[in-house]
């Protein structure tokens, strides 16, 4: 019984993991090239949700001031202290994948970060903060921000101004 009620389980997430993979193949502009590829036809994009992803928005320079020490490029918008401790992390995406995975991320944001704030900034936005690291998404129709902060020797204040000030730099 506990097999047939663990299968029923998983036979439920198939339809949602196989839709939010379908909506990730369409994502590929103003064309749907991605679906026709995949045999799925021209597929639109849901609502208005842009399914650009953006560019890099910052150089280890301007990370270097945010956090107030010495950061280099480690490439694909991630910045380390060059001594293999700090970095900072930035994860770029289309809107429509940001706003598909911000409720998660905000609740799990919750669960292990000690304070979580709302940011008024583009679509959706929070900050995180914690003794040892802090994460913010920002979700916008220019793009989505998953920006990591880890060991870097801030307090949680330090985190989160150094947050904030990335979230000012990055149009929305």
């Amino acid at each position: 019984m506990a097999l047939l009620k663990r299968i029923g389980a998983r036979a439920k997430l198939v339809p949602v993991a196989f839709a939010l993979l379908l909506a990730v193949a369409a994502c590929d502009g103003e064309s749907g090239a991605a679906a026709e590829d995949a045999g799925l036809g021209d597929l639109p994009v849901v609502g208005n949700l842009e399914s650009t992803v953006p560019a890099c928005p910052f150089t280890a320079e301007k990370i270097s001031g945010f956090v107030g020490k010495p950061m280099v490029d480690d490439g694909n918008c991630s910045f380390g202290d060059g001594k293999g401790v700090g970095s900072v992390t930035i994860n770029l995406s289309s809107q429509l994948a940001g706003s598909t995975t911000y409720d998660y991320q905000r609740k799990t944001a919750g669960e292990s970060h000690a304070k979580v704030t709302d940011v008024q900034k583009g679509d959706r936005a929070y900050i995180a903060v914690d003794d040892i690291k802090a994460e913010a998404v920002l979700v916008s129709k220019g793009g989505s921000y998953t920006i990591i902060l880890s060991s870097l020797s801030l307090d949680p204040a330090g985190y989160e101004r150094a947050l904030q000030a990335m979230f000012d730099e990055i149009p929305a």
